[in-house]
């Protein structure tokens, strides 16, 4: 299991690499592919059956990822993203009223709030990109989702060996410990500094805070999705990435750290002027 992760690892950071370093349509190709298996996954754990009798459901909801990232690629015009979102719910709701009752309010509420959590969400990365020195800012999605990851389990590793751990949140995530949350903040904040002293020297200190804020949003949407699954009782959200489980699974935390390091990156570049 421990290779089988490895190795998909190793895979997804080549990916991520790549599509970052030249952005653009790629960019664009690969983020529309995790949107559409994301919504399906979601969708599908929050009860949504891929049957005939939701098929439209899920169908409306693939047309509608796919519209949005077809602006997103080809405007990125705020304005009309905002519109292809209000118009998407109005569309889930246009399908609920003319079928009445062939579907449940349950199921169009699932969809429309399985369309903002991952599509909408992980939009942000393409918008990242695309800002001033976005292809250097982007960065810190990676650094403040997978890099925190990897820092908290190794410092909640080593911790639990020699001093011992404090259960973070164990009702909900018992294998999470306090040491292992501080670490991954302050490793991600540290991994950041030294990125931005290579690439970003006069900002290094405001990439390092970026990144430790983006950490603790990234343990926010791990345990987002945990809660989610514990709460429809199942164990992976997909088997779409060996050893990782689905792209929920594996990009939980990023879907929550795009938008703030968006918002934080923008921040950054209103008060620079």
């Amino acid at each position: 299991m421990f290779v089988k992760r490895l190795l998909s690892g190793i895979v997804l950071l080549g990916i991520a690499v790549f599509v970052l370093v030249f952005g653009g349509y790629y960019l664009a190709g690969v983020l529309l592919l995790l949107s559409l298996t994301a919504f399906y996954e979601l969708s599908k754990a929050l009860g949504i059956k891929k049957v005939h009798e939701n098929s439209h459901i899920m169908n409306l909801g693939f047309v509608c990822i796919v519209a949005f990232y077809l602006l997103l690629a080809f405007t990125q015009d705020l304005l009309l993203l905002c519109m292809a979102a209000a118009f998407t719910v109005i569309a889930f709701l246009c399908l609920y009223v003319f079928t009445f009752p062939k579907y449940r309010v349950e199921d169009i509420m699932a969809a429309v709030f399985s369309f903002a959590y991952a599509p909408v969400m992980l939009s942000f990365v393409y918008l990242t990109r695309h800002l001033e020195d976005g292809h250097l800012i982007v960065w810190m999605i990676i650094i403040s989702s997978w890099g925190y990851d990897t820092c908290a389990y190794c410092v909640g590793m080593l911790t639990g060996k020699t001093i011992g751990n404090h259960k973070f949140l164990p009702k909900l995530s018992p294998k999470k410990s306090i040491e292992g949350v501080v670490g991954g903040v302050v490793g991600a904040g540290i991994i950041a500094y030294v990125f931005g002293n290579f690439f970003m020297p006069d900002v290094k200190w405001f990439l390092c805070a970026m990144a430790a804020i983006g950490g603790i949003i990234a343990q926010v949407g791990d345990l987002a999705a945990s809660a989610i699954k514990r709460n429809k009782d199942i164990k992976d959200y997909g088997r779409c990435i060996p050893g990782h489980g689905g792209v929920m699974d594996r990009f939980d935390s990023m879907i929550f750290t795009a938008p703030i390091t968006y918002f934080l990156a923008v921040l950054w570049i209103v008060a620079s002027r």
